[in-house]
């Protein structure tokens, strides 16, 4: 677990990919942090990814390096009311900070990954790495 944070910490621009009406939609998603078990990241309400979240939680997002090592994680959504995790994304994400401001900003939905599934790789041809929850 502690590679895969590292390397989405090192690399937190990633592609998220959800499911609307049978049909893959992928977009950019940062990384906000892991810990313990878990990778957070933070959404807006009023977003279809939101919505799309709310009706099939399954996800999974890649990312790649400029040294051409990538990961993909995959796994399901859990959304939580912590304004313990908000506090935390806003002190991590000044881009967050700027959108929402506060904590308690209604928009603001956070969630992590959970029974997740993940894999770091290289086009190198080293062998892959694979991951999974507990």
């Amino acid at each position: 677990m502690n590679e895969i944070i590292k390397f989405l910490e090192e690399n937190p621009h990633t592609y998220l990919a959800t499911v609307e009406k049978g049909e893959p939609r992928v977009r950019p998603f940062d990384f906000m942090y892991g810990e313990g078990n878990r990778f957070y990241f933070c959404t807006n309400n009023q977003k279809e990814v939101y919505n799309q979240l709310m009706v099939n939680p399954n996800v999974e997002l890649s990312v790649m390096n400029n040294k051409m090592e990538w990961a993909r994680l995959r796994g399901k959504t859990v959304f939580l009311d912590n304004i313990t995790v908000k506090e935390k994304i806003l002190e991590i994400s000044p881009i967050v900070k700027s959108i929402y401001k506060t904590a308690d900003n209604p928009a603001l939905e956070c969630f992590y990954i959970e029974k997740w599934e993940a894999v770091i790789g290289s086009l190198s041809g080293k062998p892959s790495k694979r991951y999974k929850s507990l």
